[in-house]
């Protein structure tokens, strides 16, 4: 485990609350100055590896670092670590419940107006502003900028970060360096499409199973078999690293 209290696999220091646990953490924070919350799952740990560390989307600078997978948690596990897994789908699904109940403001960037329409019509005590960014505007500082004056302009307890990885995590970053922003901003994916179903999720068996990832793959194979059959098996030459640099210490492998 890390001095911070984190538990250290692969490089990435792990929080390991439950979900509503952590909803409640989050929901605490809404009032301070911006921080982040980011979900790596195996993909993003293959990710982070092959581009050379913690720069790919600076996890170390997360405010919360939750596990998204139940894959890792079962390889951590292999490893003698207990890896809780706060997905971030579950996570986003408790929050926004909570924060209609609540009638808390949130801020949304990512989904179209119409998807955000269907959110409000589905949740509708949020206090919901929205924006939505052109395909590769992280590649423009101009539109970066856009983001961050959005954010900055809609101060809400919760902003959800839905342009994908590696953008959202970036974004995130440069929201909290801005330093004018409140609230927590939460790097979610494509959460908001499960609650809008636009996207349908596994079962729960499925899930329980940590075969989410097949029922992804089998529901958007072009998209997705990249991905999930030539990235993500990049985890297993990591896992053997990591356990022969742990041995080569004399420490377990969870250390």
């Amino acid at each position: 485990m890390a001095a911070s209290g984190r538990v250290r696999f692969l490089g990435i220091g792990f929080d390991e609350p439950s979900t509503e646990s952590a909803a409640d953490d989050i929901l605490a924070a809404g009032k301070l100055p911006f921080q982040y919350v980011v979900t790596p799952n195996v993909h993003h740990v293959v990710k982070l590896h092959e581009t050379g560390g913690d720069g790919f989307v600076r996890y170390a600078d997360a405010w919360k670092v939750y596990c998204d997978s139940r894959v890792l948690s079962q390889l951590a596990r292999a490893c003698g670590l207990n890896l809780p897994v706060v997905t971030g789908s579950d996570l986003t699904a408790v929050l926004v419940q909570r924060a209609s109940d609540l009638n808390l403001k949130v801020a949304i960037v990512g989904p179209s107006a119409e998807d955000c329409a269907i959110l409000a019509r589905r949740y509708p005590g949020l206090d919901m502003s929205s924006y939505t960014p052109p395909m590769g505007f992280i590649n423009s500082e101009a539109e970066i900028k856009k983001c961050i004056d959005f954010v900055v302009s809609h101060p809400a307890a919760l902003t959800f970060l839905a342009v994908g990885m590696p953008q959202q995590e970036i974004l995130a970053q440069r929201i909290a360096e801005h330093g004018e922003a409140r609230g927590v901003g939460l790097c979610i994916g494509a959460s908001i499409d499960f609650l809008t179903l636009k996207q349908q999720r596994a079962p729960l068996w499925v899930q329980r199973f940590g075969l989410e990832w097949m029922h992804r793959l089998l529901s958007d194979p072009k998209r997705l078999a990249r991905r999930y059959l030539i990235e993500c098996p990049r985890i297993f030459p990591l896992i053997i690293a990591h356990v022969r640099d742990t041995r080569s210490r004399g420490r377990s492998p969870a250390a």
